[in-house]
């Protein structure tokens, strides 16, 4: 059973209806106590970095989720749930992340020609094909994207890198971490696939504990 996390994250229900369209068992987890008995963990997040960690926070579910990334659970964040996997973002400079990876999520730079939020379908260039968010993903497979701010493109943790006026991080991989800044349950069918291959790995990685 895979956990979807209700802060009032405005991709919420289209999460959902996604997992329910690959039948992938999936419930909405409001209290924390309902992870009881969940296999893995979507993050899902639109909006201000803020006001997501602010709502995170308020429904108790900071602790949690890092409890869960430090016990080795299956976790995917989405957007804004990549995003709050950092140690801050320039969009709100007083508000801590989750600092489950090092850097701040900065602001695109402003260029001619350069329309910030970055709104349509954009590719990813799997830096790190070997990860099992991919299989079966073709490389520069084109994705929904909608931010204004974003991941650096180094680190060991990059797996996939997008170029939006510069290069930045798409996907990251740590483990049993694993995010995306664009919108999944938005891309068509190469966007369910990589939710239903999340789903594949979560299930043979907890079986294999």
């Amino acid at each position: 059973m895979i956990a979807i996390l209700d802060y009032e994250a405005g991709n919420l229900g289209s999460v959902t209806n996604a997992c329910r369209y690959l039948d992938v068992p999936a419930r909405v987890v409001t209290p924390p106590e309902e992870l009881a008995g969940c296999d893995a963990m979507i993050l899902p997040g639109v909006g201000a970095f803020g006001d997501c960690l602010t709502k995170l926070r308020a429904r108790g579910f900071e602790a949690p989720v890092q409890k869960w990334i430090a016990e080795g659970k299956p976790f995917l964040g989405i957007c804004v749930g990549l995003q709050a996997l950092y140690e801050g973002s320039d969009e709100s400079p007083g508000v801590p992340g989750l600092g489950i990876l090092p850097g701040r999520i900065r602001r695109f730079p402003e260029q001619p020609d350069l329309k910030v939020p970055q709104m349509g379908w954009n590719s990813v260039q799997q830096v790190r094909p070997d990860c099992p968010l991919f299989q079966g993903i073709p490389n520069d497979a084109f994705f929904y994207f909608v931010h204004s701010y974003c991941a650096g493109a180094e680190g060991d943790a990059v797996a996939g890198v997008t170029e939006y006026g510069l290069p930045f991080g798409s996907v990251v991989w740590r483990d049993n971490v694993m995010a995306i800044q664009f919108h999944t349950e938005k891309s068509q069918k190469v966007g369910l696939l990589l939710l239903q291959n999340f789903a594949d790995w979560a299930y043979e990685r907890t079986a294999a504990r």
